[in-house]
């Protein structure tokens, strides 16, 4: 009797942590109510954890899964403390990594620790095997893209496409003749070998992808985690882990689709292809930059230049966040629109290094939400404004994606910055962005630059602004 008001009692809480997690995502969706989505996601984790102390298969694992939870929070504790908003993407691929990595170590404990497991039990396994390693060890050179720690760029293998195909059909065979024994000793080397060639694939996969698609490779790897944890859920009969590993899964691949379809591109294209393979694979390679024109700005006849504008449009890209420039440019917005200036932003859905990323910036800054403006939102405005203030970003506003058809980036939707009557690039110096590709836009006739950090020069712009 106990047993069942026991088991009653937590198959209710993980529904109603279930319940809590579907509406916590759906509060994410603004960012005016994410913190409540948040906090809703850690009472319904929370409740979850508690449930699980009570389960009859962990009762003997008390002090094991406290250890983990000490650990694990006081990592996670200093990991929120202490990252920055730059480094917010590299953050995402590791917890992305670490979800696939531990749906796959589960994957291999269940079938070495277990006996008599149906057949579609150790499918479950096996696909739970191959996607979470491929999601660890592919958020892991998406990390070292993203930390510089390996070249942005696309790395091109020798053979890769035999080599993929090897892999691929090495994991298939073997998770077939794992499926096919169930168990048994043989039956638990096949699925450590798969392992291990999933680790591989996750490499290899990810290694050429080139900078400019991280967000897209970001959202594919987390919904890949996802779908990992929802097989997770059916090895362990946990109800909780399929729902949450569903709405992991799902918004990942939703996003992905929202990415690549901003990019101009497929998910197959980003997946197999070498976009940014090449720093100077525009048409106009990049030992041109010194011949071709470009104007100067100084912070002085910046301000004027904005102060006496009518509308202005500030593009925020990776140089915003990288200087912490979020403040500045909310004060200078400011400043503007005390003196009567239509401020709005244009976001772009990849600037950045992650979906979302200068919304949650310009939000920091307390940039109120209505004036932010999706791309699609904004571009017809850019015809009718005074003054764009690029600051940092760089493929997002480059005219080559719709003009050149021989740059890597040609067809990708652009901020049509171009368009406006004059703009000003706050950047550090020429280089190019994550694509590596040359920027059309610095050499136009109606773009000046502004050299320097992005903080440094906002100030500047607003103490000159105040002057006027």
């Amino acid at each position: 009797m106990i047993d069942n008001w026991r088991d009653a009692i937590i198959d209710l809480t993980f529904f109603v942590s279930a319940i809590l997690l579907v509406f916590s995502l759906n509060r994410l969706s603004s960012p005016k109510t994410a913190p409540f989505g948040n906090q809703l996601a850690v009472i319904g984790l929370a409740l979850a954890t508690v449930a699980t102390f009570f389960l009859e298969e962990v009762e003997r694992n008390y002090v094991l899964i406290v250890v983990a939870i000490v650990i694990g929070g006081a990592l996670g504790y200093v990991m929120a403390q202490r990252v920055q908003m730059t480094a917010m993407p590299q953050m995402i691929a590791i917890l992305n990594g670490m979800g696939g990595a531990a749906s796959a170590l589960i994957a291999v404990a269940e079938i070495l620790g277990r006996s008599s497991l149906s057949r579609g039990t150790v499918l479950s396994i096996v696909l739970g095997c191959i996607i979470g390693s491929i999601a660890a060890t592919g958020s892991a050179v998406a990390y070292g893209k993203l930390q510089g720690l390996i070249p942005g760029r696309a790395i091109i293998l020798g053979n890769r496409q035999v080599i993929a195909a090897g892999l691929i059909g090495g994991m298939v065979l073997l998770g077939a003749l794992t499926t096919y024994l169930q168990d048994g000793a043989v039956a638990q080397t096949l699925l450590v070998l798969t392992f291990v060639l999933a680790l591989a694939a996750g490499i290899l996969l990810v290694i050429p992808i080139g900078g400019a698609d991280m967000p897209v490779v970001i959202a594919l790897l987390n919904a890949a985690s996802g779908v990992a944890g929802i097989l997770t859920g059916f090895v362990l009969d946990i109800q909780l882990l399929v729902v949450g590993g569903a709405l992991v899964g799902a918004s990942g691949m939703f996003l992905s689709l929202i990415m690549a379809k901003a990019m101009n591109r497929s998910l197959t294209s980003v997946i197999f292809g070498s976009f940014g393979a090449s720093p100077t694979s525009s048409a106009k390679g990049a030992g041109t930059e010194e011949a071709r024109p470009v104007r100067e700005v100084t912070a002085e006849d910046g301000a004027v230049a904005l102060a006496y504008a009518k509308r202005v449009i500030v593009v925020p890209g990776y140089g915003l966040a990288v200087a912490q420039a979020q403040h500045a440019v909310q004060e200078l917005a400011g400043e503007l629109q005390k003196r009567g200036v239509d401020v709005r932003y244009a976001i772009h859905p990849v600037a950045g290094r992650m979906p979302g990323h200068m919304n949650v910036l310009l939000a920091e800054a307390n940039v109120p939400y209505d004036d932010l403006y999706e791309m699609d939102r904004i571009n017809d405005d850019f015809s009718k404004t005074d003054v764009v203030l690029v600051i940092g970003a760089n493929d997002v506003t480059n005219p080559a994606a719709r003009d050149d058809p021989a740059s890597p980036i040609y067809g990708m939707p652009i901020l049509k910055v171009d368009e406006a009557a004059s703009a000003i690039v706050l950047k550090r110096s020429m280089g190019s962005g994550f694509a590596g590709v040359e920027n059309e836009l610095f050499h136009n006739p109606k773009t000046s630059m502004l050299f320097g950090d992005a903080k440094v020069s906002l100030g500047k712009l607003i103490t000159e602004v105040k002057a006027v």
